[in-house]
Order: C-alpha cells, then structure tokens, then sequence
C-alpha cells in the first residue's frame, strides 16, 4: 500500500468517529509517519499531548498542539492484506483518539480496542 494510500485509510478512520467525538476533540494533529521510535519498532500509533482529563484552566496558554502519529510500515508488515490495514489502521485510530481523551491502555483493553 502506498503511502498516499495508507493516508487515505486514515482519513477515513478519522471520518468515522461520531460528529459528537470529533467536535469534543481539542489542540490535537493526526499524522502519517512510516517509522516508529527506534525504541518500539512494531508500535503502530502513539498519543503525544495532555489528555483532555488533565487539562487545567489555563492549559492553553502557549500550548502546542497534541500529536496522534499512525505508523505505515509496522502497520504494514502486520497485514497481509488492503482490508486488514484498514481495519487495523481503524483500530489504531480509535485507540490513539481515545487517549486523548483520556483513556488508558487497560481500559481500552478491557474495551476491546487495545
């Protein structure tokens, strides 16, 4: 899948989140990057920000924007086919969306979604 692709399957993962979600969403960027940290090279999303549960008053002062990053090629060497990187890239979507909001791995797991 091309990296045009693989973006595109994003964009579709984020036009599913309910319209009441998404509008909730706050200071927060999706990207597409092939590689993950040297550290976690099968990671396939990370959240990078201050959950909306932990967010003060004056929080936005100068804040930068929260970053959801979907991994291509650990995405990619996962699947073995177009239908399953999109369902996974779905998945993957959800869960980084969810800690924004504060959900935890053990909840999300308990969830399903992790």
């Amino acid at each position: 899948m091309s990296r045009e692709e693989f973006e595109d399957a994003v964009r579709d993962a984020l036009d599913e989140i309910p319209e009441e979600l998404a509008q909730q969403m706050d200071n927060v960027v999706v990207l597409v990057e092939d590689d993950p940290p040297p550290d976690d090279p099968e990671l396939l999303g990370l959240y990078e920000g201050v959950p909306l549960t932990e967010r003060g008053d004056f929080w936005a002062t100068g804040a930068l924007p929260d970053r959801i990053t979907i991994f291509r090629l650990p995405t990619l060497a996962l699947c073995e086919s177009r239908d399953e990187v999109v369902e996974e890239v779905a998945v993957t979507v959800v869960h980084e969306i969810a800690h924004h909001f504060g959900i935890d791995d053990d909840r999300l797991h308990e969830l399903g979604w992790a």
